[in-house]
């Protein structure tokens, strides 16, 4: 029932009054039963987070993956962390040794790259390059307990309904990023906060996911306490004319969590990204090399991380955005 429970919270967590009674349902087992293991789970570091995951660019956010190469790794990491909108930030086996995702407020005065401008500053880097998402082929952090391998999946892809965001919406998004708690009713907070009921609030969210706002509200793992110990970074050189081609089948792979088109520079041919995980070193590389015989690229190499300095969701629409912009923005 456990590895049920991971998947089931992996995919969609219920946005109602009783949610942990949904899924006790959905298990056939109690609601205090689902609490006892999600607790469980909690407290062991496996869960790291149930919330909204929302979409940055569908909310107006301008965002990038950007390579710093930098010699005080430890120091460099430490100022790029102050910035609210840098989810992700990892040490990577490569010249450019710190890598990490940034977004900046829609109404950033600084904008994504002079932003970036002043983190390579302040932090010292050598070199950098900036490389935004030209195609998103995938992006579902979705762990199978029983191990993904070379299986293979039809990725989704889900038509908006485009709609204009209300003053309920914004203030519904920044509630449901918040971690919920282990109790009978964790959205209770959200309800009395907008004065609204549990009806109201399951609609509105469903709205959000039909626009394209938000993702879908679900439980993230710790991916080295649920298992899965190994995960890689994969970087692919292929050809322009082919990369959309290429990239979804790469996406199709069940292990391929993140699958990504993004620019090249002289100094770095690789366009297509992908991040795979397993059980094992061996169990990534594995699958990594039945990619590579599918796909032919002209060249591909692993980029594993060696340390994480951040990983955390961002804060939208925060006041952190402009505070920072007025500290160190000049």
């Amino acid at each position: 029932m456990e590895e049920r429970l991971i998947t089931l919270l992996q995919q969609e967590f219920p946005i109602c009054q009783r949610p942990f009674a949904k899924l006790a349902a959905q298990l056939e087992t109690s609601e205090d039963k689902v609490l006892d293991i999600y607790k469980k789970f909690k407290d062991e570091g496996i869960i790291r987070q149930t919330s909204a995951i929302f979409d940055t660019k569908s909310l107006g956010y301008s965002s990038s993956l950007v390579a710093f190469k930098v010699e005080d790794i430890e120091s460099s990491a430490t100022f790029i962390n102050t910035h609210p909108g840098v989810s992700h930030n990892y040490e990577r086996d490569h010249d450019f040794n710190l890598w990490f995702t940034i977004a900046v407020a829609p109404d950033s005065k600084l904008g994504l790259e002079k932003t970036v401008e002043v983190l390579a500053k302040r932090s010292d880097a050598q070199e950098y390059i900036i490389l935004p998402t030209k195609k998103m082929f995938k992006i579902k952090v979705q762990l199978d307990p029983r191990g993904m391998g070379k299986k293979k999946e039809k990725v989704e892809k889900k038509k908006k309904v485009s709609f204009d965001l209300t003053p309920l919406h914004y203030n519904l998004i920044k509630l449901l990023q918040e971690d919920i708690d282990a109790v009978h009713e964790p959205f209770a907070k959200v309800v009395e906060e907008l004065g609204i009921d549990y009806d109201t609030l399951a609609q509105e969210a469903k709205r959000l996911q039909e626009g394209g706002y938000m993702r879908r509200f679900a439980t993230i793992l710790r991916h080295r306490k649920a298992g899965f110990s190994a995960n890689a970074m994969v970087v692919w050189d292929v050809d322009e004319k082919k990369a959309e081609e290429i990239g979804e089948k790469v996406a199709a792979y069940k292990a391929v969590s993140h699958c990504y088109l993004r620019p090249t520079y002289p100094n770095w041919p690789y366009s297509l990204f992908s991040m795979v995980h397993g059980k094992s070193k061996e169990e990534v590389e594995e699958v990594v090399e039945e990619i590579a015989k599918e796909i032919k690229p002209r060249d591909y190499r692993y980029l594993y991380s060696t340390r994480e300095f951040k990983k955390e969701r961002i804060k939208y629409f925060s006041d952190a955005f402009y505070e920072w912009e007025r500290r160190y923005g000049g």
